[in-house]
């Protein structure tokens, strides 16, 4: 299994991507497309829904939304960019908005609150350089890394309001914490021990 491919004739906006074909899955980072990967792993899918059902389970009750891919999150550069010029439009595994106002029919207009992402061979990088940078610098307030592969967890949290803190890591055990949405665990080696793979 390859890299991920690159679409790099010019920098494309949100008026480009949603031109695509709907058996294709893109995601755009500062006008550079780059694909999504082949249809995920087993390990990879069986986090999404544990993880999402432990998030759902948590978020009962409170004004937070969780939300799973293929969800458009658009992070603009101004908010006075029109939206089919918007150059950024990503898919996290999961994201969490407490702030509905962001939510509309195609997704999340600006930084969720909590990211999570599931690494594989093919999107490591891009999860850990691109995708970090990107999160950080645009505000998402929280951002979590699962590589099943390795059964750990980098997590990371605002350390002021333009960066992240240096990050947790959990490998095999420890009880993650949520820094922004207060009270939330999960106890990774409880998670990584149910996974079937």
């Amino acid at each position: 299994m390859g890299l991920p491919v690159k679409k790099t004739e010019h920098a494309y906006t949100y008026g480009d991507y949603k031109t695509w074909p709907d058996d294709e899955r893109w995601e755009l980072i500062h006008g550079t497309a780059w694909n999504m990967s082949p249809a995920p792993s087993r390990s990879h899918q069986w986090l999404v829904v544990d993880l999402a059902a432990q998030l759902h389970a948590f978020l009962a009750g409170q004004d937070c939304e969780l939300y799973i891919a293929p969800f458009d999150v658009f992070l603009p550069e101004s908010s006075e960019i029109e939206e089919d010029s918007i150059d950024t439009v990503v898919q996290p595994d999961l994201a969490v908005i407490c702030d509905t106002g962001k939510l509309n029919q195609r997704g999340c207009l600006g930084p969720p609150d909590l990211i999570v992402e599931i690494i594989s061979p093919y999107t490591s990088k891009k999860d850990l350089n691109e995708k970090f940078q990107l999160y950080e610098s645009s505000g998402v307030k929280e951002y979590w890394i699962f590589d099943p592969g390795n059964k750990s967890l980098q997590l990371f949290s605002p350390q002021d309001s333009a960066h992240y803190d240096d990050g947790r890591v959990y490998v095999i055990d420890g009880i993650a914490e949520s820094i922004v949405l207060r009270g939330l665990k999960i106890d990774i080696e409880i998670l990584y021990n149910k996974m079937p793979i």
